[in-house]
Protein backbone atom coordinates (compact mmCIF):
# COMPACT_ATOMS: atom_id res chain seq x y z
CA UNK A 1 0.00 0.00 0.00
CA UNK A 2 1.56 3.24 -1.16
CA UNK A 3 0.80 6.40 0.80
CA UNK A 4 1.95 9.96 0.28
CA UNK A 5 3.44 12.03 3.11
CA UNK A 6 0.27 14.10 3.33
CA UNK A 7 -1.97 11.03 3.56
CA UNK A 8 0.29 9.49 6.18
CA UNK A 9 0.25 12.76 8.15
CA UNK A 10 -3.56 12.89 8.10
CA UNK A 11 -3.75 9.24 9.17
CA UNK A 12 -1.40 9.71 12.12
CA UNK A 13 -3.20 12.92 13.17
CA UNK A 14 -6.55 11.11 13.15
CA UNK A 15 -5.20 8.23 15.27
CA UNK A 16 -3.14 10.30 17.75
CA UNK A 17 -4.72 10.99 21.13
CA UNK A 18 -6.06 14.49 21.61
CA UNK A 19 -4.04 16.87 23.77
CA UNK A 20 -5.22 17.30 27.34
CA UNK A 21 -3.02 20.30 28.07
CA UNK A 22 -5.82 22.69 29.02
CA UNK A 23 -7.49 20.15 31.30
CA UNK A 24 -4.13 19.31 32.91
CA UNK A 25 -3.36 22.99 33.51
CA UNK A 26 -6.76 23.58 35.11
CA UNK A 27 -6.37 20.54 37.39
CA UNK A 28 -2.83 21.57 38.36
CA UNK A 29 -4.04 25.09 39.16
CA UNK A 30 -6.99 23.85 41.23
CA UNK A 31 -5.08 21.23 43.21
CA UNK A 32 -2.10 23.52 43.80
CA UNK A 33 -4.51 26.21 44.96
CA UNK A 34 -6.32 23.77 47.26
CA UNK A 35 -3.01 22.74 48.82
CA UNK A 36 -2.25 26.41 49.43
CA UNK A 37 -5.73 26.93 50.92
CA UNK A 38 -5.09 23.95 53.20
CA UNK A 39 -1.81 25.57 54.21
CA UNK A 40 -3.62 28.81 55.03
CA UNK A 41 -6.22 26.95 57.10
CA UNK A 42 -3.45 25.18 59.01
CA UNK A 43 -1.70 28.53 59.57
CA UNK A 44 -4.95 30.02 60.87
CA UNK A 45 -5.37 27.06 63.21
CA UNK A 46 -1.86 27.39 64.64
CA UNK A 47 -2.16 31.15 65.15
CA UNK A 48 -5.82 31.53 66.17
CA UNK A 49 -6.66 28.28 67.95
CA UNK A 50 -3.26 27.22 69.28
CA UNK A 51 -2.23 30.81 70.02
CA UNK A 52 1.20 30.71 68.41
CA UNK A 53 2.82 33.95 67.29
CA UNK A 54 3.31 34.61 63.56
CA UNK A 55 6.78 33.06 63.29
CA UNK A 56 5.96 29.92 65.28
CA UNK A 57 2.64 29.48 63.45
CA UNK A 58 4.45 29.64 60.09
CA UNK A 59 7.00 27.08 61.29
CA UNK A 60 4.28 24.78 62.64
CA UNK A 61 2.42 25.10 59.33
CA UNK A 62 5.51 24.06 57.37
CA UNK A 63 6.10 21.10 59.65
CA UNK A 64 2.44 20.06 59.41
CA UNK A 65 2.43 20.24 55.59
CA UNK A 66 5.66 18.23 55.41
CA UNK A 67 4.26 15.63 57.80
CA UNK A 68 0.98 15.32 55.87
CA UNK A 69 2.79 15.04 52.55
CA UNK A 70 5.14 12.35 53.88
CA UNK A 71 2.21 10.50 55.48
CA UNK A 72 0.14 10.59 52.28
CA UNK A 73 3.19 9.44 50.29
CA UNK A 74 3.67 6.52 52.67
CA UNK A 75 -0.01 5.59 52.36
CA UNK A 76 0.26 5.77 48.52
CA UNK A 77 -2.36 8.53 48.44
CA UNK A 78 -0.04 11.29 47.23
CA UNK A 79 0.77 9.37 44.04
CA UNK A 80 -2.92 8.86 43.30
CA UNK A 81 -3.52 12.58 43.72
CA UNK A 82 -0.49 13.44 41.57
CA UNK A 83 -1.70 11.10 38.84
CA UNK A 84 -4.78 13.29 38.34
CA UNK A 85 -3.45 16.67 39.49
CA UNK A 86 -0.06 16.59 37.80
CA UNK A 87 2.14 19.58 38.57
CA UNK A 88 -0.37 20.92 41.08
CA UNK A 89 1.09 18.57 43.68
CA UNK A 90 4.51 20.16 43.23
CA UNK A 91 3.65 23.07 45.51
CA UNK A 92 7.16 23.48 46.90
CA UNK A 93 6.98 22.17 50.45
CA UNK A 94 4.62 19.24 49.83
CA UNK A 95 6.30 18.28 46.57
CA UNK A 96 9.70 18.35 48.24
CA UNK A 97 8.52 16.12 51.08
CA UNK A 98 7.08 13.71 48.52
CA UNK A 99 10.37 13.74 46.59
CA UNK A 100 12.24 12.74 49.74
CA UNK A 101 9.86 10.03 50.95
CA UNK A 102 8.89 8.37 47.63
CA UNK A 103 12.35 6.92 46.74
CA UNK A 104 12.85 5.80 50.32
CA UNK A 105 9.53 3.96 50.22
CA UNK A 106 10.35 2.39 46.87
CA UNK A 107 13.66 0.93 48.06
CA UNK A 108 12.71 -0.02 51.64
CA UNK A 109 12.91 -3.73 50.74
CA UNK A 110 16.67 -3.25 50.18
CA UNK A 111 17.12 -2.64 53.91
CA UNK A 112 17.29 0.30 56.27
CA UNK A 113 20.78 1.50 55.27
CA UNK A 114 21.28 0.34 51.68
CA UNK A 115 17.68 0.93 50.71
CA UNK A 116 15.83 3.59 52.65
CA UNK A 117 18.78 5.68 53.87
CA UNK A 118 20.64 5.64 50.55
CA UNK A 119 17.59 6.51 48.47
CA UNK A 120 16.14 9.05 50.90
CA UNK A 121 17.86 11.98 49.20
CA UNK A 122 18.17 10.61 45.66
CA UNK A 123 15.87 13.26 44.20
CA UNK A 124 15.99 15.89 46.93
CA UNK A 125 19.75 15.68 47.53
CA UNK A 126 20.80 17.78 44.53
CA UNK A 127 18.19 20.38 45.43
CA UNK A 128 19.55 20.60 48.97
CA UNK A 129 23.16 20.81 47.74
CA UNK A 130 22.34 23.58 45.25
CA UNK A 131 20.32 25.48 47.87
CA UNK A 132 23.13 25.30 50.43
CA UNK A 133 25.75 26.27 47.82
CA UNK A 134 23.65 29.24 46.68
CA UNK A 135 23.14 30.42 50.27
CA UNK A 136 26.88 30.16 51.01
CA UNK A 137 27.67 32.11 47.83
CA UNK A 138 25.08 34.74 48.76
CA UNK A 139 26.55 35.01 52.27
CA UNK A 140 30.08 35.45 50.92
CA UNK A 141 28.93 38.11 48.44
CA UNK A 142 27.00 39.89 51.17
CA UNK A 143 30.07 39.83 53.45
CA UNK A 144 32.24 41.27 50.67
CA UNK A 145 29.85 43.75 49.09
CA UNK A 146 27.39 44.27 51.95
CA UNK A 147 26.41 47.60 53.42
CA UNK A 148 29.47 49.33 54.80
CA UNK A 149 27.73 52.65 55.39
CA UNK A 150 26.30 53.59 58.75
CA UNK A 151 22.87 52.07 59.23
CA UNK A 152 19.85 54.33 59.50
CA UNK A 153 18.56 54.95 63.03
CA UNK A 154 15.40 53.16 64.15
CA UNK A 155 12.11 54.92 63.28
CA UNK A 156 11.59 56.13 66.85
CA UNK A 157 14.93 57.94 66.79
CA UNK A 158 13.94 59.90 63.67
CA UNK A 159 10.73 61.13 65.30
CA UNK A 160 12.58 62.32 68.42
CA UNK A 161 15.28 64.17 66.48
CA UNK A 162 12.76 66.13 64.35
Amino acid sequence: MEMSREEYGRLTDSLAPKSKTLRNCVWAFLVGGLICVLGQLILNFWSDVAGLDETLAATATSVTLIFLSALFTGLCLYDKLAKHAGAGTLVPITGFANAVVAPAMEYRTEGLITGTAVKLFTIAGPVIVCGVAASVLYGVLLAIFGESEEKAPPPGELARSA
